[in-house]
């Protein structure tokens, strides 16, 4: 299986490298595209030296944009499927092996879930209420529904739809259920960095938000 490696990056100068590096290591062969979200920093630069390829924004759009081009870009390479992972080291691409795993049994769609213990304790209820209430409103039995390691085949991409902000894992899983997609949960590990409270309670409340809308639109449409 091909597999391609989609990098969303804004200001990462001081984890590109080692990402890139990373990647080589545990999935050789792929083809890694690394899309810099308009950085300020020296992230393009640093990336193109590496030998990957980068897609580049001349402005900042957003993760959410950033996975769109990445994506588009994808559907017209030689792929089988492509697996997303986050610049900022969050997620190690050790764990990709399980990802990987998940999308040659055939699934259409397969994502990490997260050890709670790993997980901040602000975080960690908001994770258990978000996944709580979109899996009531959704019919669903996800284990985790806000983790960004997600791999896909490139048949299922044009039936996947990203919205901006926190809400985009949220927003790939109702496509999942919408378009009744197989999904695979595979453990990965997660290393978190400190958060300001008044910035998660913003993230929160927009992400209950989206379920909440996406949930009653999916009960009573059924799509």
């Amino acid at each position: 299986m091909k597999i391609g490696l989609l990098l969303p990056a804004y200001n990462e100068e001081e984890n590109i490298i080692a990402v890139i590096r990373e990647a080589k290591k545990y999935l050789p062969g792929s083809e890694i595209v690394v899309v810099d979200d308009g950085s300020k920093d020296n992230t393009y630069d640093l990336a193109r030296k590496t030998g990957v390829i980068v897609v580049r924004h001349e402005v900042n759009k957003g993760k959410g944009e950033a996975l769109k081009t990445g994506l588009n870009f994808f559907k017209k390479r030689n792929v089988d499927s492509v697996i997303i992972a986050d610049t900022d080291r969050q997620y190690s691409l050790q764990d990709a092996k399980f990802i990987v795993n998940g999308l040659e049994m055939g699934y259409d769609v397969v994502a990490g879930f997260r050890n709670p213990r790993q997980i901040p304790y602000a975080n960690r209820v908001g994770n258990f209420s978000w996944r709580l209430i979109f899996n009531i409103l959704f019919c669903s039995k996800f284990k985790d529904t806000n983790c960004g390691f997600i791999g896909m085949r490139k048949s299922v991409i044009s039936k996947i739809d990203i919205h901006g902000g926190y809400i985009i894992e949220n927003s790939i899983y109702a496509s999942c259920v919408r378009n009744r997609l197989r999904v695979l949960q595979v453990p990965v590990n997660v290393s978190y960095s400190k958060r300001k409270v008044g910035k998660f309670a913003k993230m929160y409340f927009g992400v209950m938000y989206f379920i909440v809308k996406e949930g009653f639109k999916y009960r009573i449409k059924g799509y």
